[in-house]
């Protein structure tokens, strides 16, 4: 059994610095170190972050370094990068670095170099794209396919979706793409509806190619595929390829096999798009624009595995998320990006974050006895600053929030120049969240004294200021690895396993059980909440 956490002389120091250091004031530490902003800032790749406006001293971040280097922190990272089974409940490695590894490395599975496959995957990926995105591939009636339906669920969903929108302004644009991930048969009917079969590809992403909700939503696909072609069953191989490892069950289902693309254990869903689960994007953006992303990926690994502890980015951001998890009792982390393109990024986040670190059982299956992951939220700005910005600034909780700008707008996609006025925003948050506005400065400018309260602002809100000179492929790609690594270093000090996610199971399981009950009238052995629940259920719907 492995020393607890809270029993480290390393933690307890931690825990007396906090107690010192709970009444400082963000107003304080830059009024008595004007060199505070220029010492709090590192760059990764196209990555610049300022950390100045944390709740953080040098002290702070030097007694958050020694209990990274007392958990193995950089231990754990380097037997991940060597391609150890670090993933200890499944027996697997955890490999996503090697996606987006140059052809010249060598990175060892069980004795294997895992680069040669990754990369004849990444050609044939290549090719195919090329090919639907020139009008070489069309569908059975001969017609080039001008739609891609996208069919998968969480990370096989939430990544490439994410970076198709981010990257849309590099996308192809005479071409549509589409994602449907929810077994609710409004999302399919609504990607369909106004759709012509002939000119439609459908991917289907699925590993095992049995996950219920993705098999679900291809076998509708399929039949409605096939009521508009005549019922055809060879028109299936023509307008659905796999992302799977099953050949069986892609053939059964009427795919050909040579239009199936794989990907291995070693790669988790959350961590999976820059392998062949982005397919739908590699044909949005083309192979080159995708390749321009991996290497932004590559960069920021390179980064976490070699920068110096006090300039690693990743590091940096994961133990100060954990000082403010663990000390200060924050529930959550705000990651708000000022950047329309980014609207689905928080969401992407949210699984990569808390599916990774939403844990309390330690790696040697012992409880866990301390806080571990956030619940991540946010929405681009400026739109949330007239909703919840309220409660960030004059609201009860600590929430610290990562601000996320670029300093130019993605080419022609401001043609009336808004950038300005968005990042004057974008800035004046950070600052107004770090140092509020004083009672003394609500009353100077003659605000009815019955207002002043209302109208006062505490600050000492943390906030990572995170900018980069445009939002490219590369600078997408460099942004997840940031966070991945980030979730990466906080689970190796909270001790559990970041790359399992049996929580997602349960419910599903109890699903399959459910689903033929809610038709069949037998008798029910459930709880008597779920029991009435289910019977209200059927009763509705046999009254409709």
């Amino acid at each position: 059994m492995t020393e607890k956490l809270t029993d480290l002389p390393q933690w307890k120091a931690l825990e007396a610095h906090h107690a010192e250091f709970d009444k400082v004031n963000l107003r304080e530490l830059f009024d008595t170190d004007p060199g505070r902003a220029e010492r709090y800032f590192a760059q990764a790749g196209d990555l610049s972050v300022d950390y100045s406006k944390h709740l953080v001293s040098d002290e702070t971040l030097r007694l958050l370094l020694d209990l990274a280097k007392a958990r193995g922190v950089f231990e754990l990272r380097d037997r991940m990068f060597a391609g150890e089974k670090v993933n200890l409940t499944e027996d697997r490695a955890v490999l996503h670095v090697a996606l987006r590894a140059p052809a010249t490395e060598r990175i060892e599975v069980d004795g294997e170099d895992v680069v040669p496959a990754v990369h004849e995957v990444l050609h044939r990926m290549s090719a195919f794209a090329s090919r639907v995105r020139s009008g070489e591939w069309t569908g059975a009636t001969g017609k080039r396919i001008k739609t891609v339906v996208n069919i998968g669920i969480g990370g096989s969903d939430l990544g490439p979706a994410m970076a198709y929108e981010a990257l849309r302004a590099y996308t192809k644009r005479d071409m549509q793409f589409r994602f449907v991930s929810n077994v609710d048969g409004a999302d399919l009917y609504e990607a369909t509806q106004d759709l012509d079969p002939e000119e439609t590809l459908f991917v289907v992403s699925s590993k095992t190619f049995t996950t219920v909700e993705t098999i679900t939503n291809a076998t509708s696909a399929k039949k409605w595929l096939l009521a508009g072609l005549g019922g055809d069953e060879a028109a299936i191989a023509k307008h659905f390829v796999a992302v799977s490892t099953n050949d069986k069950a892609v053939a059964e289902f009427g795919i050909d096999t040579e239009n199936m693309f794989g990907f291995w254990d070693w790669v988790g869903g959350r961590y999976s798009y820059d392998s062949a689960i982005g397919l739908s994007l590699m044909i949005a953006i083309g192979p080159e624009r995708f390749e321009e992303m991996l290497g932004g990926f590559h960069t920021v690994d390179q980064h976490f595995r070699t920068a110096p502890a006090e300039r690693n980015l990743p590091l940096l951001m994961g133990l100060i998320g954990l000082w403010y998890r663990d000390f200060w009792d924050a529930q959550t982390l705000a990651v708000l990006p000022y950047s329309h393109y980014l609207s689905k990024f928080t969401a992407y986040l949210q699984q990569l974050d808390m599916e990774s670190n939403g844990k309390s059982t330690r790696r040697d299956g012992e409880p866990v006895e301390w806080e571990t992951g956030p619940i991540v939220w946010g929405t681009p700005g400026t739109n949330g600053q007239h909703a919840y910005y309220q409660l960030i600034h004059q609201g009860t909780a600590l929430i610290p929030a990562d601000f996320i700008g670029f300093d130019r707008a993605i080419e022609g996609t401001d043609p009336f120049g808004q950038q300005d006025a968005l990042m004057a925003n974008f800035f004046a948050q950070t600052e107004a969240l770090a140092f509020g506005k004083t009672r003394e400065q609500v009353q100077a400018e003659g605000v009815p004294a019955a207002q002043v309260p209302h109208r006062t602002f505490r600050g000492n809100h943390p906030t990572t200021t995170l900018t980069a000179p445009r939002l490219t492929p590369s600078v997408l790609g460099q942004l997840v690895a940031l966070y991945e690594h980030k979730v990466f270093v906080q689970g190796a000090v909270w001790d559990i396993d970041s790359f399992d996610q049996w929580g997602v199971e349960l419910g599903k399981v109890l699903a399959k059980k459910i689903e033929p009950e809610l038709s069949s009238g037998g008798e029910l052995h459930h709880d008597s909440s779920t029991n009435a629940a289910i019977e209200r259920y059927r009763g509705d719907r046999a009254a409709k």
